[in-house]
């Protein structure tokens, strides 16, 4: 089996167990909340239910990017000790932490020019970007060393789906993702909004739905239709945040449509979280076809 080390930042959302099983390293996005510093990115320093709870009392948390020094630091010791690795990043066309990774690596690899590490922009956010350091470990469990892992990565991302719905508009214009006006007239109208991961890994308004069980039936066209008749080459993934009941529904609609696909249902973490708010659900699945495909044949506005 070959070995090389696998990094993500906090961002990908994969369980604890899951990272601790497979020896995967995780730098921390820092968030504030109500300006209260989390520097370890997780939950180490709160619950999943405290955390949405203080957003739905009306408590405010902000991201933050993880700057160069962390970069410079992570790459350094690892060109020292002459091990490879791969580092999985948010999409770049949702935060400027890849860029950073970027600018760092360069320069390390000007000191240490023989080293083998390679970033990746995920152009995925939470476990869309989770699946791809998911796909890393079995590549390595394969045999595959870090660049030819690498590669066969690079291609298989735009495989990689992600759609979903938020509760409350508003999390979406404080983030500058949507104006006030429509922020205020969507809650008006209960109109939710479908949203995907674009193929360039920014964030993609599709659709508007009234209603929240319209909204869970329209997830589940997504993904029929993202699979085309090619099926799912992977389990399907659940996030939500704290809306543990909805989550469960869309898993039983999942399955009455499409079959008994492997569902894993989980909470989506907070530096996401911090954007959509509470009582968002996403679904996120490994298909056939790419992304680029998918927009062509569905969302083609020529």
């Amino acid at each position: 089996m070959s070995d090389f080390s696998i990094v993500a930042d906090s961002s990908c959302d994969l369980p604890p167990e899951y990272i601790r099983k497979h020896g995967i390293e995780i730098l921390p996005m820092p968030y504030d909340l109500d300006g209260q510093s989390h520097d370890l990115g997780y939950w180490q320093e709160i619950t999943p239910e405290k955390y949405y709870a203080a957003l739905r009392g009306g408590s405010v948390a902000k991201t933050t990017l993880i700057n160069f020094n962390l970069f410079m630091t992570a790459f350094t010791r690892l060109a020292e000790q002459g091990r490879d690795a791969l580092f999985f990043i948010l999409s770049s066309g949702l935060s400027s932490t890849f860029q950073n990774a970027e600018m760092a690596l360069r320069e390390v690899k000007e000191k240490y020019p023989d080293s083998n590490i390679y970033v990746i922009d995920s152009i995925n956010a939470s476990i869309g970007h989770g699946m791809l350091v998911r796909l890393a470990v079995k590549k390595r469990e394969e045999g595959l060393s870090a660049g030819e892992s690498a590669d066969w990565i690079e291609k298989k991302k735009h495989q990689c789906f992600a759609f979903f719905s938020v509760d409350d508009l508003m999390y979406l214009h404080r983030g500058g993702r949507l104006s006030k006006l429509s922020a205020v007239a969507g809650s008006a109208l209960n109109l939710k909004p479908i949203l995907n991961i674009a193929p360039d890994g920014s964030l993609a308004l599709k659709d508007k739905v009234r209603g929240r069980k319209m909204a869970l039936k329209h997830l589940v066209s997504q993904i029929e239709r993202s699979m085309d008749s090619g099926g799912s080459l992977g389990p399907i993934f659940i996030t939500h945040t704290d809306c543990e009941e909805d989550a469960q529904t869309l898993a039983l609609m999942i399955k009455e449509t499409l079959g008994m696909l492997e569902i894993e249902i989980m909470m989506l973490g907070p530096i996401i979280g911090a954007h959509l708010g509470p009582g968002a659900i996403a679904v996120t699945c490994e298909a056939a076809m790419t992304r680029e495909v998918f927009e062509k044949k569905f969302y083609n506005k020529k």
